[in-house]
């Protein structure tokens, strides 16, 4: 595009030679056969003065600014479809993470157990069976989908009814334990465990047990056992970098050791 500066002195000289070409060309114009009496009668649109051939290089010509869209778009025009909606129905199994349904906007809400994407997915996420149901309490118009423990459980539940439990542990009544004593049982005592019948081994002598069952401390117990014995471990230190060069070696050690020996397996077999 030409400066201001360029532009001014260009007009200037294309007022000055437009005149001479228009008289010029008037001149030159060959005489019309037509009589004066039909030509008065014709009327001869006025044409504009077109531009000499000397200033179209420095005329301004406009271009497009983007080409046409008809092309670009003429394929994208039907994409293929989404699969949009209900993927699991009412009382259906699921498991944490599967998608009950799919939209596109919050056409349906998460409810209990459940939680939503953020392309408004609807998935689990506790384990149980899909409800769908509405809730006037919590909203007089919002549509839920929910997950119950129970396959006859119900939602919404009652405002003031207690909270269920996850994990999919359900309430169940409690049994009073059922007292079973065999005829083999064991004792300890300073030497050992013993095991014998239930007339020579009184039952204040030490825990009794089932056939075929040994008594063992509770891991809690075993793990404190370092405590009781006044061990102490040493504190990592992450910057002691010549006990982690300890390490290393002994990885690499027991990698070639594993290695070797099953280098000889191999070839104790095609020896055979």
């Amino acid at each position: 595009m030409l400066q201001p500066r360029l532009l001014a002195p260009l007009r200037a000289l294309e007022r000055a030679i437009a005149p001479s070409l228009r008289s010029a060309q008037s001149a030159y114009r060959p005489q019309s056969i037509i009589p004066r009496s039909l030509t008065a009668s014709l009327s001869v649109p006025k044409t504009t003065p077109s531009i000499p051939r000397t200033l179209l290089p420095f005329s301004q010509v406009r271009f497009a600014s983007h080409a046409s869209q008809g092309t670009a778009n003429r394929h994208s025009r039907d994409p293929a479809g989404k699969r949009l909606g209900a993927k699991r129905t009412g009382g259906e199994y699921v498991v944490p993470g599967c998608i009950i349904f799919r939209q596109r906007g919050s056409k349906w809400f998460p409810g209990d157990n459940c939680a939503m994407g953020r392309d408004h997915t609807i998935y689990a996420t506790q384990a149980g069976y899909v409800r769908y149901y509405l809730d006037p309490e919590r909203h007089p118009e919002r549509r839920y989908i929910g997950v119950v423990f129970e396959k006859e459980g119900r939602l919404p539940h009652p405002r003031n009814a207690p909270t269920r439990r996850r994990l999919n542990r359900v309430t169940i009544p409690r049994t009073e334990p059922v007292s079973y004593q065999s005829d083999m049982v064991a004792s300890i005592d300073e030497n050992g465990t013993e095991v014998g019948s239930a007339e020579a081994v009184n039952a204040e002598s030490g825990p009794q047990l089932r056939p075929g069952y040994m008594y063992r401390e509770a891991n809690w117990v075993i793990g404190r056992a370092a405590e009781k014995a006044g061990i102490t471990a040493k504190t990592y230190d992450r910057n002691n970098r010549w006990l982690a060069w300890r390490k290393r070696q002994a990885r690499a050690e027991r990698a070639a050791q594993m290695k070797s020996l099953k280098g000889k397996k191999k070839a104790s077999k095609k020896a055979k």
